[in-house]
């Protein structure tokens, strides 16, 4: 299965993000994806094991309990291909940055941050 057709499912995408920080138990992962996806343990199930066959997720037995860590090499290999693509966006968000910049400065010096430029103090 290719990288972007195992991340193009939400379910997949938001168990990634579950375990992105931590592991996590297979249970605990579940509960989380059944509230908010309204699907059944089998089909959680289902969906860590495509994570685990394809490279995105490591699993680990912990005496009875499954935990479920996030396997970084696939995610870096959509970075790399992402890279070309880069130069599209990156400038806008710069100039984003910029001008967001531009505004917060234009509010200080004209006090609209609740002090008188003049005085120092709250208004």
């Amino acid at each position: 299965m290719h990288a972007f057709d195992v991340l193009g499912d939400p379910v997949r995408r938001r168990i990634l993000e579950l375990i992105a920080d931590d592991e996590k138990t297979s249970g605990a992962v579940s509960d989380v994806i059944r509230a908010e996806f309204g699907i059944s343990q089998p089909a959680v199930s289902q969906h860590l094991k495509v994570l685990r066959e394809n490279g995105f997720a490591t699993v680990r037995s912990d005496g009875p309990r499954r935990l479920y860590a996030v396997q970084t090499e696939p995610l870096r290999d959509i970075d790399a291909w992402l890279g070309q693509f880069r130069r599209f966006w990156t400038p806008r968000l710069d100039a984003l940055a910029t001008e967001i910049a531009r505004g917060r400065r234009e509010q200080r010096l004209s006090g609209e941050d609740g002090k008188d430029p003049k005085q120092g103090s709250d208004r």
